[in-house]
């Protein structure tokens, strides 16, 4: 008897870890992990380059569809124009380069109708570095939907960045001439 209590005892112990387990994951998430990515990047110690956040095998995986795709055809209008497409730095960093010190991931506008806001805080270089960024549920997961630094005082919206039309690429029907 006292057996089976122990094995009823220890299933449903492993039932109540695995419902923990299971729990549905917050708008705070992929943002999170974004920065686990970013962290990861800048640690990097000679080795092979690590894709950035809003790289593939990344952004489809963090990013919503569309957010997406407006990195992808920044990547491709790299490729082909050879030039520096519409973004200039790092967006998670809000800089051209950083560091990630005492990071906090919050929560700044709960969820409602699928769409929440998150803020991340941290120190980069020793000054406060605070990143927005609007999250959508998407595909049964939260997904960033649009990243918002802001620099010298002024807000700039990674999406805006990447929906300005660009000078040629395949995708605007006229070829990069490199």
């Amino acid at each position: 008897m006292r057996r089976v209590v122990a094995l009823l005892v220890s299933t449903l112990a492993l039932a109540i870890a695995g419902v923990a387990l299971a729990a549905p994951a917050g708008p705070e998430t992929p943002v999170r992990e974004a920065y686990a990515i970013t962290t990861r990047q800048l640690a990097g110690s000679g080795g092979a380059a690590q894709p950035a956040p809003w790289q593939k095998p990344h952004r489809d995986r963090l990013m919503s569809r569309e957010l997406a795709g407006l990195f992808a055809r920044n990547e491709l209008y790299q490729e082909e124009a050879g030039e520096m497409g519409h973004l200039g730095a790092d967006p998670f960093l809000s800089g051209q380069d950083g560091e990630v010190k005492n990071l906090e991931v919050m929560v700044t506008e709960k969820p409602a109708n699928g769409r929440a806001a998150v803020t991340a805080s941290f120190r980069s270089f020793r000054q406060p570095v605070s990143v927005r960024f609007r999250v959508i549920e998407e595909g049964g997961a939260w997904r960033i939907d649009d990243i918002v630094n802001r620099v010298e005082g002024q807000d700039y919206a990674v999406r805006d960045l990447l929906s300005q039309p660009y000078e040629c690429g395949s995708f605007m029907k006229k070829p990069c001439q490199r």
